[in-house]
């Protein structure tokens, strides 16, 4: 089968004149990275790999033992819907490997594939489903605020909706490129977006959200729009969510679906969901990786900030959708703190590896709470012993380096560097004398 895909692979850059191809994969923090090679060194890559020096990139080598080795997976060669027509471009994701062969530690997709790996020992397989959220607006000067495009709300469709064009474009352009896509429309807030992925296999999904990221910004690019996904760039609206919907398999079976339970809910998915509530703090530092991601998880604007699960109740961390009715595949759980920041290898792996803990270890899981717990104050919310997602970015680094499931999903490499590179960036913002501190102080104080 191997084999076979890359003969597809060079058959295909030859038909279709493909006159580069870009090698992609990301740092630790998710941001993509890339650097391309010509027809005539595919086939050598494809087999042996290109190495690269490994200590230009964050988080991966020091320089002492600079360079890798970057594998292209034939199985996610794409060519690039965009560029001149007469100069084709492809792209391919890459694992990272050391020289001597061994996956390296610093690679954020081999990360996942450990975690899949062990979840397959189990005889299980992860499929997401990522609910995307995204904010267009007009293209920003140094030093101005967010200008939205619109002032439309959820599944507005106006003469006017120039994000209407857009997301067709972008629908176009990612189902060109093999992501299926199931759902889209405007957002609640001014000119916020989403877009809803079709579920698939954890490392195909990853994938396909870095390829996301980019064919939403290139799309909005060409148009004049700047499209971002950061978590919150507007006050007093909601910010922009990564919910994501998850279930696990064993061959062609739903491992979360049972017809005999009032919930339709597995044992194996009452102790993944057990798992996600008992380990949600430690991992939310990679789920929500940045100072703005903790604007997003306040009260009163539709994003998780308890600790808790319930069916059809969009206030708590894990919602239990309703299924249709008839088909156990629909079966899943959506986990609704992550945001669009966040790296989806890393995010991916910590969920997975939390899930699983619950499963292994038996853990039991809560009761349902199924009120609105935006309208609890935590006396009432303590006495039900559901507790709060972390408040801030140092918050979520503290529960996280106490965390040994975090450290062992992510490795001794990448565990270290994200929590090293993360304080740096909270004492940045510590330090930072903010428009509202001169607004609220300076007259008056």
């Amino acid at each position: 089968m191997l084999d076979q895909q890359r003969d597809y692979v060079l058959r295909t850059v030859e038909e279709r004149g493909v006159r580069l191809v870009r090698l992609w994969f990301t740092d630790v923090l998710g941001n993509l990275k890339s650097f391309a090679i010509s027809p005539a060194e595919l086939e050598n890559a494809l087999e042996d790999g290109m190495t690269f020096d490994g200590s230009a990139i964050d988080g991966f080598s020091r320089v002492q033992e600079s360079d890798v080795l970057a594998m292209p997976d034939a199985n996610t060669f794409e060519v690039l819907p965009w560029g001149d027509p007469k100069s084709v471009e492809a792209r391919v994701f890459c694992d990272i490997h050391q020289l001597d062969g061994e996956p390296f530690a610093g690679d954020p997709r081999q990360v996942l594939r450990r975690n899949l790996a062990a979840a397959h020992d189990q005889g299980f397989t992860l499929y997401v489903a990522p609910d995307m959220e995204f904010f267009y607006f007009a293209p920003p000067e140094r030093g101005q605020g967010p200008l939205p495009l619109d002032e439309g709300g959820f599944f507005d469709l106006t003469t006017t909706d120039v994000a209407g064009t857009l997301r067709k474009e972008t629908i176009r352009t990612l189902e060109t490129m093999s992501i299926p896509v199931e759902y889209s429309f405007h957002e609640d807030a001014p000119s916020q977006q989403e877009i809803d992925l079709r579920h698939t296999d954890a490392l195909t999904m990853a994938d396909s959200v870095m390829t996301f990221r980019l064919v939403v910004k290139e799309v909005a690019a060409k148009q004049g729009v700047h499209a971002t996904f950061m978590p919150k760039p507007l006050e007093g609206v909601q910010g922009s969510g990564m919910h994501m919907h998850l279930s696990l398999f064993k061959g062609d079976d739903n491992a979360f679906y049972d017809a005999d339970d009032a919930y339709r809910l597995s044992p194996v998915a009452k102790q993944f969901i057990a798992g996600l509530l008992f380990h949600a703090a430690e991992i939310t530092a990679i789920t929500n990786q940045t100072v703005n991601s903790y604007k997003r998880l306040v009260p009163g604007f539709e994003a998780p900030v308890h600790v808790s699960w319930a069916r059809n109740n969009r206030s708590g961390l894990i919602r239990v959708p309703i299924a249709k009715r008839g088909n156990p595949s629909a079966t899943r759980i959506e986990y609704r703190s992550p945001d669009p920041a966040c790296n989806p290898y890393l995010a991916f792996s910590v969920i997975l590896a939390a899930g699983l803990r619950g499963i292994t270890e038996g853990y039991e899981l809560p009761a349902e709470a199924d009120a609105n717990l935006f309208e609890m104050d935590d006396a009432v919310l303590a006495k039900l012993g559901i507790d709060t997602l972390p408040q801030s970015l140092s918050d979520s680094l503290r529960a996280m380096e106490q965390s040994e499931l975090v450290r062992e999903a992510l490795g001794e490499h990448i565990f270290e560097w994200f929590l090293r590179n993360k304080r740096s960036e909270w004492r940045s913002y510590k330090t930072h004398i903010s428009q509202f501190e001169f607004d609220r102080y300076l007259r008056s104080l």
